[in-house]
Protein backbone atom coordinates (compact mmCIF):
# COMPACT_ATOMS: atom_id res chain seq x y z
CA UNK A 1 0.00 0.00 0.00
CA UNK A 2 1.61 3.49 -0.50
CA UNK A 3 1.59 6.31 1.43
CA UNK A 4 0.47 8.82 -1.16
CA UNK A 5 -1.16 7.13 -4.47
CA UNK A 6 -0.75 10.39 -6.54
CA UNK A 7 2.64 11.37 -5.83
CA UNK A 8 3.49 7.39 -6.64
CA UNK A 9 2.00 8.29 -9.79
CA UNK A 10 3.63 11.79 -10.33
CA UNK A 11 6.99 9.97 -9.86
CA UNK A 12 6.73 7.06 -11.42
CA UNK A 13 4.98 7.91 -14.46
CA UNK A 14 4.20 10.67 -17.14
CA UNK A 15 0.87 11.36 -15.88
CA UNK A 16 0.70 14.64 -14.37
CA UNK A 17 -1.55 16.05 -12.06
CA UNK A 18 -3.46 18.94 -11.90
CA UNK A 19 -6.23 20.16 -9.14
CA UNK A 20 -9.38 21.07 -10.49
CA UNK A 21 -9.50 24.36 -8.05
CA UNK A 22 -8.72 27.40 -7.71
CA UNK A 23 -9.55 27.58 -3.80
CA UNK A 24 -5.95 28.19 -2.01
CA UNK A 25 -6.54 25.78 0.61
CA UNK A 26 -6.82 22.63 -1.51
CA UNK A 27 -4.43 23.74 -4.15
CA UNK A 28 -1.62 23.74 -1.18
CA UNK A 29 -2.85 20.35 -0.57
CA UNK A 30 -3.02 19.17 -3.89
CA UNK A 31 0.72 20.11 -4.70
CA UNK A 32 1.93 17.91 -1.45
CA UNK A 33 0.41 15.16 -3.37
CA UNK A 34 2.24 16.09 -6.35
CA UNK A 35 -0.14 18.43 -8.59
CA UNK A 36 1.60 21.21 -10.32
CA UNK A 37 -1.50 23.08 -12.23
CA UNK A 38 -4.98 24.11 -11.66
CA UNK A 39 -7.69 24.80 -13.40
CA UNK A 40 -10.53 27.67 -13.18
CA UNK A 41 -13.76 27.91 -14.60
CA UNK A 42 -16.82 30.28 -14.00
CA UNK A 43 -17.89 27.34 -11.32
CA UNK A 44 -15.04 26.84 -9.97
CA UNK A 45 -14.16 30.69 -9.34
CA UNK A 46 -17.81 31.12 -7.86
CA UNK A 47 -17.15 28.21 -5.66
CA UNK A 48 -13.68 29.92 -4.52
CA UNK A 49 -15.45 33.58 -3.98
CA UNK A 50 -18.24 31.79 -2.25
CA UNK A 51 -15.05 30.10 0.18
CA UNK A 52 -14.00 33.35 1.34
CA UNK A 53 -17.37 35.05 0.69
CA UNK A 54 -16.65 38.58 3.34
CA UNK A 55 -12.79 39.09 1.67
CA UNK A 56 -14.03 38.84 -1.54
CA UNK A 57 -17.35 41.22 -0.41
CA UNK A 58 -14.60 44.03 0.68
CA UNK A 59 -12.89 43.31 -2.68
CA UNK A 60 -16.31 44.05 -4.55
CA UNK A 61 -17.12 47.29 -2.79
CA UNK A 62 -13.22 48.24 -3.07
CA UNK A 63 -13.48 47.74 -6.90
CA UNK A 64 -16.65 49.37 -7.77
CA UNK A 65 -15.37 52.49 -5.72
CA UNK A 66 -11.99 52.42 -7.82
CA UNK A 67 -14.24 52.37 -10.93
CA UNK A 68 -17.85 53.72 -10.36
CA UNK A 69 -18.78 53.34 -13.83
CA UNK A 70 -17.98 49.33 -14.07
CA UNK A 71 -20.77 46.84 -14.60
CA UNK A 72 -21.32 44.19 -12.69
CA UNK A 73 -20.28 41.38 -14.80
CA UNK A 74 -16.90 43.60 -15.40
CA UNK A 75 -16.58 43.99 -11.28
CA UNK A 76 -16.88 40.29 -11.07
CA UNK A 77 -14.30 39.19 -13.95
CA UNK A 78 -12.14 41.73 -12.03
CA UNK A 79 -12.54 39.65 -9.00
CA UNK A 80 -12.51 36.18 -10.92
CA UNK A 81 -8.75 37.68 -12.34
CA UNK A 82 -7.10 38.30 -8.38
CA UNK A 83 -8.43 34.97 -7.47
CA UNK A 84 -6.80 33.20 -10.50
CA UNK A 85 -3.44 35.09 -10.36
CA UNK A 86 -3.22 34.48 -6.12
CA UNK A 87 -3.51 30.45 -7.42
CA UNK A 88 -0.90 31.03 -9.83
CA UNK A 89 1.62 32.36 -7.71
CA UNK A 90 1.16 29.03 -5.56
CA UNK A 91 2.40 26.83 -8.98
CA UNK A 92 5.55 29.76 -10.04
CA UNK A 93 8.00 27.31 -8.37
CA UNK A 94 6.62 24.47 -10.37
CA UNK A 95 6.17 26.48 -14.12
CA UNK A 96 9.78 26.86 -13.71
CA UNK A 97 10.76 23.64 -13.20
CA UNK A 98 8.98 22.32 -16.04
CA UNK A 99 9.62 25.08 -18.28
CA UNK A 100 5.98 26.36 -18.83
CA UNK A 101 4.55 22.82 -19.86
CA UNK A 102 3.29 22.21 -16.10
CA UNK A 103 2.86 25.16 -13.31
CA UNK A 104 -0.07 26.78 -14.71
CA UNK A 105 -3.59 27.86 -13.83
CA UNK A 106 -6.16 27.74 -16.44
CA UNK A 107 -8.66 30.88 -16.55
CA UNK A 108 -11.65 30.59 -18.79
CA UNK A 109 -12.99 32.71 -20.93
CA UNK A 110 -16.29 34.06 -20.30
CA UNK A 111 -18.34 32.07 -21.92
CA UNK A 112 -20.84 34.77 -22.85
CA UNK A 113 -18.38 35.24 -25.73
CA UNK A 114 -18.48 31.74 -27.04
CA UNK A 115 -20.29 33.26 -30.80
CA UNK A 116 -17.38 35.81 -30.69
CA UNK A 117 -13.44 34.30 -31.87
CA UNK A 118 -12.49 38.05 -31.99
CA UNK A 119 -13.52 38.37 -28.39
CA UNK A 120 -12.27 34.87 -27.17
CA UNK A 121 -8.61 35.45 -28.53
CA UNK A 122 -8.63 38.95 -27.18
CA UNK A 123 -9.59 37.94 -24.01
CA UNK A 124 -7.51 34.95 -23.82
CA UNK A 125 -4.25 37.46 -24.94
CA UNK A 126 -5.74 39.68 -21.80
CA UNK A 127 -5.72 36.55 -19.70
CA UNK A 128 -1.84 35.50 -20.52
CA UNK A 129 -0.65 38.93 -19.84
CA UNK A 130 -1.74 38.72 -16.06
CA UNK A 131 0.94 36.09 -14.57
CA UNK A 132 3.50 34.12 -16.47
CA UNK A 133 2.57 30.90 -15.94
CA UNK A 134 -1.35 31.69 -16.86
CA UNK A 135 -3.08 28.94 -19.52
CA UNK A 136 -6.06 29.90 -21.00
CA UNK A 137 -9.90 27.96 -21.38
CA UNK A 138 -11.56 28.31 -24.70
CA UNK A 139 -14.53 26.20 -25.74
CA UNK A 140 -14.09 23.28 -28.46
CA UNK A 141 -16.80 25.09 -30.21
CA UNK A 142 -17.11 25.59 -34.14
CA UNK A 143 -15.94 29.45 -33.18
CA UNK A 144 -14.08 28.26 -30.32
CA UNK A 145 -12.06 26.14 -33.00
CA UNK A 146 -11.06 29.07 -34.64
CA UNK A 147 -10.43 31.08 -31.51
CA UNK A 148 -7.65 28.06 -30.09
CA UNK A 149 -5.53 28.56 -33.30
CA UNK A 150 -5.54 31.95 -33.47
CA UNK A 151 -4.37 32.55 -29.56
CA UNK A 152 -2.07 29.64 -29.99
CA UNK A 153 -0.62 31.26 -32.98
CA UNK A 154 -0.39 34.85 -30.53
CA UNK A 155 1.83 32.82 -27.95
CA UNK A 156 -1.54 31.57 -25.78
CA UNK A 157 -0.72 28.78 -24.06
CA UNK A 158 -4.23 26.90 -24.37
CA UNK A 159 -6.42 24.33 -22.20
CA UNK A 160 -9.61 23.36 -24.80
CA UNK A 161 -12.68 23.33 -22.56
CA UNK A 162 -16.14 22.54 -23.00
CA UNK A 163 -14.65 19.24 -25.14
CA UNK A 164 -16.52 15.62 -24.36
CA UNK A 165 -15.80 14.02 -27.97
CA UNK A 166 -12.83 12.89 -29.82
CA UNK A 167 -14.31 14.80 -32.69
CA UNK A 168 -13.74 17.32 -30.42
CA UNK A 169 -10.06 16.70 -29.31
CA UNK A 170 -9.06 16.01 -32.42
CA UNK A 171 -10.34 19.14 -33.76
CA UNK A 172 -9.03 20.99 -30.90
CA UNK A 173 -5.39 19.16 -31.11
CA UNK A 174 -5.20 20.22 -34.96
CA UNK A 175 -5.68 23.87 -34.57
CA UNK A 176 -3.35 24.20 -31.13
CA UNK A 177 -0.79 22.39 -34.02
CA UNK A 178 -1.52 24.92 -36.96
CA UNK A 179 -0.95 27.51 -34.22
CA UNK A 180 2.28 26.07 -33.22
CA UNK A 181 3.29 25.76 -36.96
CA UNK A 182 2.42 29.17 -37.73
CA UNK A 183 4.30 30.15 -35.02
CA UNK A 184 7.28 27.97 -35.90
CA UNK A 185 7.24 29.25 -39.51
CA UNK A 186 7.46 32.68 -38.32
CA UNK A 187 10.92 32.08 -36.12
CA UNK A 188 8.37 32.39 -32.96
CA UNK A 189 9.13 30.48 -29.98
CA UNK A 190 7.14 27.67 -28.54
CA UNK A 191 9.39 25.80 -26.66
CA UNK A 192 7.59 26.92 -23.35
CA UNK A 193 3.78 26.97 -24.21
CA UNK A 194 2.09 24.06 -22.28
CA UNK A 195 -1.09 23.52 -24.41
CA UNK A 196 -3.46 20.91 -23.30
CA UNK A 197 -7.10 19.45 -24.59
CA UNK A 198 -9.07 18.15 -22.35
CA UNK A 199 -11.89 15.78 -22.34
CA UNK A 200 -14.50 16.15 -19.65
CA UNK A 201 -14.91 12.37 -19.25
CA UNK A 202 -17.45 12.33 -16.54
CA UNK A 203 -19.93 15.15 -18.64
CA UNK A 204 -19.59 12.45 -21.41
CA UNK A 205 -21.03 9.80 -18.91
CA UNK A 206 -23.70 11.88 -17.55
CA UNK A 207 -25.18 12.75 -21.03
CA UNK A 208 -25.34 9.61 -22.02
CA UNK A 209 -27.25 8.63 -18.65
CA UNK A 210 -29.52 10.92 -19.71
CA UNK A 211 -29.87 9.93 -23.20
CA UNK A 212 -30.40 6.82 -21.92
CA UNK A 213 -33.37 7.90 -19.53
CA UNK A 214 -34.81 10.10 -22.02
CA UNK A 215 -34.98 7.47 -24.75
CA UNK A 216 -35.67 4.16 -22.52
CA UNK A 217 -32.81 2.34 -23.66
CA UNK A 218 -31.76 -0.83 -22.09
CA UNK A 219 -28.44 -0.40 -21.31
CA UNK A 220 -26.05 -1.81 -18.47
CA UNK A 221 -25.74 1.07 -16.19
CA UNK A 222 -21.62 -0.46 -15.05
CA UNK A 223 -21.12 0.19 -18.84
CA UNK A 224 -22.10 3.87 -18.72
CA UNK A 225 -19.65 4.39 -16.24
CA UNK A 226 -16.73 3.28 -19.29
CA UNK A 227 -17.90 6.24 -21.98
CA UNK A 228 -15.70 8.78 -20.97
CA UNK A 229 -12.86 6.42 -20.48
CA UNK A 230 -13.42 4.98 -24.28
CA UNK A 231 -13.16 8.41 -25.17
CA UNK A 232 -9.92 9.54 -23.83
CA UNK A 233 -8.47 6.25 -24.41
CA UNK A 234 -9.02 6.89 -27.70
CA UNK A 235 -8.38 10.79 -28.08
CA UNK A 236 -4.74 9.84 -26.32
CA UNK A 237 -4.29 6.97 -29.29
CA UNK A 238 -4.92 9.44 -32.10
CA UNK A 239 -2.71 12.19 -30.77
CA UNK A 240 -0.17 9.74 -30.18
CA UNK A 241 -0.59 8.35 -33.86
CA UNK A 242 -1.00 12.13 -34.91
CA UNK A 243 2.01 13.53 -33.15
CA UNK A 244 0.00 16.19 -31.88
CA UNK A 245 2.01 18.15 -29.06
CA UNK A 246 -1.06 19.48 -27.17
CA UNK A 247 -1.62 16.87 -23.98
CA UNK A 248 -5.26 15.47 -23.36
CA UNK A 249 -6.65 16.45 -19.83
CA UNK A 250 -8.90 14.59 -18.25
CA UNK A 251 -11.70 16.22 -16.34
CA UNK A 252 -14.83 16.27 -14.66
CA UNK A 253 -14.30 13.06 -12.79
CA UNK A 254 -17.22 11.26 -11.56
CA UNK A 255 -15.36 7.47 -10.88
CA UNK A 256 -12.43 5.98 -10.14
CA UNK A 257 -11.82 4.40 -13.24
CA UNK A 258 -11.50 7.93 -14.73
CA UNK A 259 -8.16 7.63 -12.83
CA UNK A 260 -6.67 4.34 -12.62
CA UNK A 261 -7.59 3.56 -16.23
CA UNK A 262 -5.47 6.92 -17.52
CA UNK A 263 -3.11 6.43 -15.69
CA UNK A 264 0.37 6.39 -17.49
CA UNK A 265 -0.10 8.34 -20.12
CA UNK A 266 1.89 12.03 -21.28
CA UNK A 267 -0.92 13.24 -20.07
CA UNK A 268 -3.10 15.45 -17.12
CA UNK A 269 -5.32 14.28 -14.99
CA UNK A 270 -7.46 17.12 -13.21
CA UNK A 271 -9.84 15.62 -10.44
CA UNK A 272 -11.84 18.12 -8.25
CA UNK A 273 -10.17 18.30 -5.09
CA UNK A 274 -13.01 15.45 -3.20
CA UNK A 275 -11.72 12.62 -5.31
CA UNK A 276 -8.74 13.54 -5.08
CA UNK A 277 -8.78 12.89 -1.34
CA UNK A 278 -10.75 9.38 -2.29
CA UNK A 279 -7.74 8.48 -4.43
CA UNK A 280 -5.56 9.35 -1.80
CA UNK A 281 -7.43 7.29 1.27
CA UNK A 282 -7.95 4.41 -1.36
CA UNK A 283 -4.35 3.10 -0.80
CA UNK A 284 -4.61 2.02 -4.42
CA UNK A 285 -1.16 1.68 -6.25
CA UNK A 286 -1.55 2.96 -9.82
CA UNK A 287 -0.06 0.91 -12.55
CA UNK A 288 0.02 2.13 -16.00
CA UNK A 289 -3.21 1.32 -18.15
CA UNK A 290 -3.68 4.08 -20.33
CA UNK A 291 -3.05 1.40 -23.32
CA UNK A 292 -4.84 -1.01 -21.91
CA UNK A 293 -8.45 -0.98 -24.46
CA UNK A 294 -11.79 -1.00 -22.66
CA UNK A 295 -13.62 -4.42 -22.83
CA UNK A 296 -15.32 -5.30 -26.38
CA UNK A 297 -18.71 -6.03 -25.07
CA UNK A 298 -18.83 -2.76 -22.98
CA UNK A 299 -17.96 -1.04 -25.98
CA UNK A 300 -20.44 -2.99 -28.05
CA UNK A 301 -23.31 -1.75 -25.79
CA UNK A 302 -22.14 1.51 -25.82
CA UNK A 303 -22.35 1.66 -29.38
CA UNK A 304 -25.81 0.47 -29.00
CA UNK A 305 -26.66 4.46 -28.19
CA UNK A 306 -26.28 7.00 -31.25
CA UNK A 307 -24.97 9.90 -29.24
CA UNK A 308 -21.78 7.43 -28.23
CA UNK A 309 -21.00 6.42 -31.60
CA UNK A 310 -20.93 10.39 -32.47
CA UNK A 311 -18.20 10.93 -29.28
CA UNK A 312 -15.79 8.03 -29.99
CA UNK A 313 -15.68 8.08 -33.93
CA UNK A 314 -12.96 10.97 -35.18
CA UNK A 315 -15.50 11.96 -37.92
CA UNK A 316 -18.23 11.37 -35.18
CA UNK A 317 -19.40 15.14 -35.48
CA UNK A 318 -18.42 18.08 -37.88
CA UNK A 319 -17.64 21.12 -35.67
CA UNK A 320 -20.89 22.78 -36.55
CA UNK A 321 -22.65 19.77 -34.90
CA UNK A 322 -20.17 20.97 -31.70
CA UNK A 323 -22.15 23.40 -30.89
CA UNK A 324 -25.72 21.07 -30.46
CA UNK A 325 -24.40 18.19 -28.55
CA UNK A 326 -26.28 17.62 -25.60
CA UNK A 327 -22.97 17.87 -23.34
CA UNK A 328 -21.84 21.11 -24.77
CA UNK A 329 -25.63 22.55 -24.21
CA UNK A 330 -25.93 21.72 -20.54
CA UNK A 331 -22.26 22.72 -19.61
CA UNK A 332 -22.50 25.87 -21.22
CA UNK A 333 -25.95 27.05 -19.93
CA UNK A 334 -24.47 25.97 -16.61
CA UNK A 335 -21.21 28.43 -17.15
CA UNK A 336 -23.39 31.18 -17.92
CA UNK A 337 -25.63 30.25 -14.77
CA UNK A 338 -22.19 30.90 -12.55
CA UNK A 339 -21.68 34.15 -14.52
CA UNK A 340 -25.51 35.22 -13.82
CA UNK A 341 -24.59 34.24 -10.05
CA UNK A 342 -20.95 36.18 -9.77
CA UNK A 343 -23.17 38.98 -10.96
CA UNK A 344 -25.74 38.59 -8.54
CA UNK A 345 -23.01 38.21 -5.39
CA UNK A 346 -21.73 41.68 -6.96
CA UNK A 347 -25.24 42.91 -7.35
CA UNK A 348 -25.63 42.54 -3.64
CA UNK A 349 -22.33 44.50 -2.52
CA UNK A 350 -23.54 47.36 -5.05
CA UNK A 351 -27.22 47.62 -3.96
CA UNK A 352 -27.73 45.66 -0.73
CA UNK A 353 -31.24 44.42 0.18
CA UNK A 354 -33.44 47.41 2.36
Amino acid sequence: MTTSPLRTMTETTPTALWNDSSTLHELETAIGWGAVGATCNPVIALAAIRADLPRWEARIAEIAAEHPTATESQIGWQVVEEVSIEAAKLLEPAFEAHGGRNGRLSMQTDPRFHRDAAALVAQAEHFASLAPNIIVKIPATKVGIEAIEEATYRGVSINVTVSFTVPQTVASGEAIERGLKRREAEGLDVSTMGPVVTLMVGRLDDWLKDVVKRDGLDIDPEHLEWAGVAAFKETYRIFQERGLRARPLAAAYRNHLQWTEVVGGDIVISPPFGWQEQFEASGHDPEPRIDHPVDPAILAELRTIPDFVRAIEVDGMTPEEFDTFGATLKTLRQFLQADAELDAIVRDVLVPAP
